[in-house]
């Protein structure tokens, strides 16, 4: 589990960006605040769970562009692995397309990656308080919006992601690769997301999944 910030234990930072720059303009960012330390970096989904379970982040840095999966399932397999740990997304887009579901996934909170030092300190220790801390240029609407879907349709948030991946023109088996789960699980989510919607195919899924705003 993620260890709890003290005095004397300064928060541990895990970021998660596919592209190393960025990974070292968060440590000299962060580098005059002693109250947080980078304990680690990643360039993909996977090698950030792995790197967790080695670490033990108080907070994860995760971009949304990963090379491997979706933010949305980087979020629940990094919990999965440090259970308690706060997810704080890092985008240059304010209108990701990646972002409504990431927020409805769980995250603690959005940052852009323009913060100042001041902003992205003060934001991280906020975040590790509990508080949930969305950059005011990034509009929420979408995410909302998304969120009253998901209740409003039953769809769980792996109902969901499959559902996405369906949506893009992934089969069954690549859906799986992807996501680490077995075919038939991923058979199982889609058939219960297509009841769930009234469908009794997967064109007629992703049609209801559009008509409900959720792609």
């Amino acid at each position: 589990m993620a260890a709890v910030s003290t005095a004397e234990a300064p928060l541990r930072l895990l970021v998660v960006d596919d592209h190393p720059v960025v990974a070292g303009g968060v440590q000299l960012l962060l580098r005059p605040d002693p109250t947080i330390v980078i304990a680690g970096t990643a360039r993909s989904g996977r090698e950030a769970v792995r790197v967790a379970a080695e670490v033990a982040p108080d907070l994860v840095l995760l971009d949304l562009r990963l090379p491997d999966m979706l933010g949305t399932e980087a979020i629940g397999a990094l919990r999965a692995r440090v259970p308690g740990v706060r997810i704080v997304l890092f985008t240059a887009y304010a209108e990701h397309a990646a972002l409504p579901a990431a927020l409805a996934g769980g995250a603690d909170g959005c940052l852009l990656k323009d913060s100042s030092i001041t902003d992205l300190a003060a934001a991280l220790h906020r975040i590790a308080s509990g508080v949930r801390v969305i950059d005011p240029r990034l509009g929420t609407d979408a995410a909302s919006r998304v969120t009253e879907a998901l209740i409003r349709t039953g769809l769980t948030p792996r109902e969901y992601e499959v559902l996405r991946w369906v949506a893009v023109g992934r089969t069954n088996p690549e859906i799986a690769e992807q996501l680490g789960l077995t075919r038939n699980t991923v058979k199982a989510y889609l058939q219960s997301a297509m009841a769930k919607l009234g469908a009794h195919n997967r064109v007629e899924a992703v049609a209801r999944a559009g008509q409900e705003r959720l792609l």
